[in-house]
C-alpha cells in the first residue's frame, strides 16, 4: 500500500494553519489503528478540554444503556418521569413528547427553555414553558432537551451522568485522564454543554462506538444513534444538512459528535476512518466547516489506499504576523467618552503591555509581537489565557487576539490604531460572560487633543 498518508496529514495541518483555524489537537485512526496525533503547544496530552455539545452525545449513550437495562422505553412520553415538575394543566403537545423524539431533537419547542444566569434549575423550565408546535415533526436544536435527558439519567440511576458513565463506559474503556462535568446552579450536570475531558479519552469512546459499542453500549443503540433519524435541511451550515441521529450529527460519509468551537469526532464507517479534534473556532463563523472540508479534502479520499507509520506531529497554536517596522513603542494614556460600546474609560500602551480600564475594572495584557504568550485573562487572574499580537498593515496598527483556555474557551479579536494622539479600538468576541465588553468600536484621545 502507498505510504503517503503522512503527507496528507501534513497537508491537512498546513491548510488549517493557512486558514487561521485555531486547532488545539487531533488524533487520526484508520481501521482501528492510530496513525497520527498532534497537540498544539501549549495544549498537552491528557489535558481536560471543554467539549460543549459533545456532552449531548455522551448523555445519549447513557440513555441507551438505561433503555437496554429496561429502565425506560424510547417510546415513553418523557413527562412520565417528571410528573412532579408539570404545571397544573400541562399542554397536550408536551404530554405527547417521547424520549425518542428528545434524542433526535424533535421536541415541541423552538428554543431552549432555561435561561443561563437566571434560572436556578435548568431542567424545570422545560416542563413549564409554552410549546410552539407538535413534537416529533421537525428538527430544532434544543440544549434544554439534553439537560432533561441528563436529569432523567440521574432519576433512573441515582447517579449524576458523569458518575454513571464513569462506571459503565469510561472506566471499562481505560479512560484515565482528568474528567469533570460542569453543573447548573442546582448542582446537576449540564447535559448539553458541560463535559470536560481529554482528547485521547474522547477518541477512545469514539473508537468504541465505531466497534459497535463493544458490549458497553448496546449495539442496536449505536446502530440507530449513528444513522439519520430526522432531516435538518433548514440548518445554515452545509455539513449540518445531512441529518441528525440520536444526540449526534450525520456527515457526508458517516456521523459526527459536534461540540461548539471544534470539539469534533468525524466517524466514517465505510473506510473505518476516525478523526477527533479539539479547538476554539468560535471567532470564525465558518471554522467548524473548515475542519470538515480540510478533513474530507486532504485525508479522507486517501485513507483507504494510502498508509503511514504512526506519527506524533509537533505543532504550536497559531500566532499573528508581525512587522516590527510598524510598531509604536509607547502611546497614551487615552481617555474615552462615557457610554461607548466597549465601556472603555482609559487605555495606554507601554512597550509590549496594554493597560486599560473598562466597565469590568482594570485590565493588563502583556504580549510578544509575532508570538503566542500564556497569560491570565485581562482583569481575571484565575482564568488562564493565550495572547498573540502583531503590528500589521500600517504604522501604528496593532492586532491582538486573546483566548481563554479554562473551562469556557472563548476570546476576543482586537484592532488598535494609534494615530495623531488618538486610539481607535475595534473588537469582536465569541459569546461568553467572560468576554462582555469586547464587542464594538470606540475612539479615545490624549488630554488636550
Amino acid at each position: 500500500m502507498n505510504m503517503g498518508l503522512g503527507t496528507r496529514v501534513r497537508a491537512f495541518m498546513d491548510r488549517l494553519a493557512a486558514e487561521d483555524v485555531n486547532l488545539h489537537g487531533f488524533i487520526l485512526s484508520v481501521r482501528g489503528e492510530e496513525k497520527a496525533r498532534a497537540y498544539y503547544a501549549p495544549f498537552r496530552e491528557g489535558q481536560a478540554h471543554r467539549m460543549y455539545s459533545v456532552s449531548k452525545t455522551m448523555v445519549g449513550l447513557a440513555i441507551g444503556m438505561l433503555a437496554e437495562d429496561g429502565k425506560l422505553s424510547l417510546d415513553q412520553p418523557v413527562t412520565e418521569f417528571f410528573r412532579d415538575l408539570l404545571p397544573e394543566h400541562p399542554d397536550g403537545r408536551l404530554m405527547r413528547l417521547k424520549i425518542r423524539d428528545m434524542l433526535r431533537m424533535a421536541t415541541c419547542y423552538a428554543k431552549t427553555s432555561y435561561r443561563e444566569g437566571i434560572d436556578p434549575d435548568w431542567t424545570k423550565p422545560f416542563f413549564t414553558d409554552t410549546p410552539s408546535h407538535e413534537p416529533g415533526t421537525v428538527f430544532h436544536y434544543d440544549t434544554g432537551c439534553s439537560q432533561v435527558l441528563s436529569s432523567l439519567v440521574r432519576r433512573l440511576s441515582g447517579k449524576e451522568v458523569i458518575d454513571f458513565l464513569e462506571e459503565r463506559l469510561f472506566a471499562p474503556l481505560g479512560c484515565r485522564d482528568e474528567r469533570k462535568w460542569l453543573r447548573d446552579p442546582s448542582g446537576q450536570c449540564t447535559g448539553g454543554t458541560g463535559l470536560c475531558m481529554s482528547l485521547r479519552d474522547l477518541h477512545t469512546v469514539a473508537a468504541c462506538l465505531m466497534d459497535g459499542g463493544r458490549g458497553l453500549v448496546p449495539a442496536w443503540y449505536v446502530r440507530e444513534m449513528t444513522r439519520k433519524q430526522i432531516g435538518t435541511l433548514m440548518r445554515d451550515s452545509d455539513e449540518e444538512r445531512f441529518g441528525y441521529g440520536w444526540q449526534c450529527w450525520q456527515n457526508r460519509a458517516g456521523w459526527s459528535m459536534y461540540g461548539m468551537g471544534g470539539q469534533m469526532v468525524f466517524a466514517c464507517p465505510e473506510k473505518q476512518v476516525l478523526l477527533s479534534t479539539i479547538a476554539d473556532t468560535r471567532l470564525d463563523p465558518w471554522g467548524v466547516q473548515r475542519l470538515y472540508d480540510a478533513f474530507f479534502d486532504e485525508i479522507y479520499p486517501y485513507a483507504d489506499r494510502e498508509d503511514m507509520a504512526p506519527e506524533v506531529f509537533e505543532a504550536r497554536v497559531g500566532t499573528l504576523r508581525n512587522d516590527p517596522a510598524l510598531a509604536v513603542e509607547k502611546a497614551g494614556p487615552f481617555f474615552f467618552e462615557n457610554g461607548n460600546p466597549l465601556g472603555m474609560r482609559q487605555l495606554a500602551l507601554e512597550g509590549n503591555t496594554l493597560r486599560w480600564t473598562n466597565a469590568r475594572g482594570e485590565a493588563v495584557l502583556p504580549f510578544i509581537p509575532g508570538e503566542t504568550r500564556e497569560i491570565s485573562w485581562p482583569g481575571c487572574e484565575t482564568e488562564p489565557a493565550l495572547a498573540s499580537a502583531g503590528w500589521t498593515e500600517e504604522k501604528g496598527l496593532l492586532r491582538i487576539r486573546c483566548f481563554a483556555v479554562g473551562d469556557s474557551p472563548c476570546g476576543f479579536d482586537m484592532l488598535l490604531l494609534f494615530r495623531d494622539g488618538r486610539v481607535t479600538v475595534q473588537s469582536r468576541r465569541s459569546h461568553d460572560p467572560l468576554t462582555e465588553g469586547y464587542q464594538g468600536v470606540a475612539t479615545g484621545t490624549e488630554e488636550g487633543v
